[in-house]
């Protein structure tokens, strides 16, 4: 639910796929890996500073430490933003791999177009724009690492050396070393010292650019989390229609509704926006009470769908009060069925799992029941039995598809069903035996269709016009038939009015009236 929000709702986060499968896991490896390269150099420096403070004593030992950190800070100054050159390469990295998921996608419809050489011209585009960017933070490294390797080798490792020199030429006060041959021992130790947490230093240096990129997982990674904390608080970010910019629509934006749970389904005074703000339907009021069958109509785009989305929990409430019941007590159908990965069982319980379908006693023949009431008892044998594992989309053609769905219903058999254009591949016969059967279980239905035939299965009927306006009124369905014959009739001679007109004219010219 919150991926589809992310995705729909609101235009904060670009690719949430590649947040969620690639830079959270960047993000933790680059955690993980952060207390290894630090804990043992800071302990190291400690041991090893102290040690080297006994021998050449603390002046020396702060003087190199203030010289250390003011080139310390000089090359933080000069460290090129990594942590931002990370986030950037993560970005395009996800908008990279999402062109080739959207390219899989509709394959079939570039194909179509012959699309190819346009689509290539897309990757490569964004390919190119990755492997740049890419490229200019390896230069950047190059550089930097130039100048740490200097700085932390050679100018550091020459004020140890000099530092390590001291108590060879000068008697420092603490420090007993009387004899030439003692003095150069405390070098030689001295030495080995310096070298270990001077070693330990360059670690902790060259972690910095770890820290750097660290940051920039981090930045991309709690922006998932304070988006999606957002949306659960049904706040959203989106770029809107021009529409959207009038008074009366920012008004209706701004708002918010309420969802109360009830038995029946009603909306009062509901607007319909769609996500990118355009309000297809000001103030929506219908009711539907358990057995009154609901047909919904209008062209495309008026906001059919959209009714189902808040319905449905997916799009929020700008207004008014939405009575439905519990999310379990309705289940949506939609032209194209979504079927699961998993066995052909799976694909007639889905959403419930082999164990929930046992504890409600239901059984593989139970399910075979379902499945001769649609007629297609024949694919348990022909897939290779109830525990086939195949790619059902592919497997099965649409109208099959449908048919599986319709199984799924009458599995589930929900208090409320919303059939979305759902018998679109199959014949009458089949979508006779889908709502005589579905309401022979108590299933009431709210249906968007334009097939005639069903007018018949229902009580009540939305009309949309596609202009904002619609009515809710009773359906009587034999009426209705004979008026829409009436009026195609009626379109028929309209239509014949101007081939009249102007055989008349002709008649008139050649009789010359």
């Amino acid at each position: 639910m919150t991926f589809y929000t992310l995705s729909t709702l609101d235009d904060r986060i670009k690719n949430a796929d590649q947040l969620i499968t690639v830079d959270v896991h960047k993000f933790s490896d680059s955690l993980a890996e952060l207390y290894s390269n630090l804990a043992k150099p800071i302990l190291d420096m400690v041991i090893y500073n102290y040690s080297l403070s006994r021998s050449v004593g603390g002046e020396g030992l702060f003087f190199m430490s203030l010289l250390v950190q003011l080139s310390a800070n000089v090359m933080r100054a000069l460290t090129p933003p990594f942590g931002k050159y990370v986030a950037d390469e993560a970005r395009l990295e996800g908008e990279f791999r999402f062109q080739h998921s959207r390219l899989i996608d509709a394959s079939e419809e570039v194909a179509l177009y012959y699309g190819h050489e346009t689509e290539k011209d897309t990757l490569d585009k964004g390919y190119f724009t990755l492997i740049k960017h890419v490229n200019y933070i390896l230069k950047r490294r190059f550089y930097h690492g130039v100048m740490e390797d200097f700085v932390i080798k050679y100018f550091w490792g020459a004020l140890g050396l000099i530092l390590c020199s001291f108590p060879v030429f000068f008697k420092l006060p603490g420090v007993s070393s009387d004899s030439l041959g003692d003095r150069t021992e405390n070098f030689v130790t001295n030495r080995r010292m310096l070298l270990s947490s001077s070693d330990a230093f360059g670690r902790l240096m060259f972690s910095y650019k770890e820290i750097t990129e660290l940051a920039g997982y981090t930045f991309r990674v709690s922006t998932l989390l304070d988006v999606m904390d957002d949306i659960q608080a049904g706040h959203f970010e989106k770029k809107l229609v021009s529409s959207a910019g009038t008074e009366e629509n920012a008004a209706v934006l701004e708002g918010r509704g309420t969802v109360v749970e009830s038995n029946d389904i009603e909306f009062v005074g509901v607007p319909i926006v769609s996500p990118n703000g355009d309000v297809l339907v000001r103030k929506l009021s219908f009711s539907v009470q358990p057995g009154n069958h609901l047909l919904i109509v209008g062209p495309n785009g008026c906001g059919k769908s959209s009714l189902f989305r808040i319905l449905g929990g997916l799009w929020p409430v700008y207004g008014g009060t939405v009575r439905k019941p519990p999310f379990s007590d309705i289940f949506y159908i939609p032209q194209r069925p979504y079927l699961s990965r998993g066995s052909l069982r799976q694909q007639i319980i889905y959403p419930d799992s082999i164990r929930e379908m046992r504890d409600k006693g239901v059984t593989d023949k139970d399910l075979y029941q379902i499945l001769t009431t649609v007629e297609i008892e024949s694919i348990v044998d022909r897939e290779g039995g109830w525990d086939a594992e195949k790619e059902w989309r592919d497997v099965l053609s649409g109208g099959l598809q449908q048919r599986v769905a319709m199984a799924r219903l009458f599995y589930h058999a929900p208090k409320y069903a919303i059939l979305d254009e759902c018998t679109s591949s199959v014949t009458l016969d089949i979508e006779r035996v889908m709502y005589e059967k579905a309401k022979s279980l108590g299933i009431t239905l709210m249906t968007v269709s334009h097939r005639r035939s069903l007018w018949k299965y229902h009580n009540y009927i939305l009309q949309f016009d596609g202009q904002g306006n619609y009515i809710f009124t009773k359906l009587d369905a034999e009426k209705r038939l004979q008026l829409e014959d009436e009026k195609e009739e009626l379109d028929l001679q309209l239509r014949a009015v101007p081939e009249i007109e102007r055989r008349i004219a002709e008649l008139k010219v050649a009789a010359g009236v």
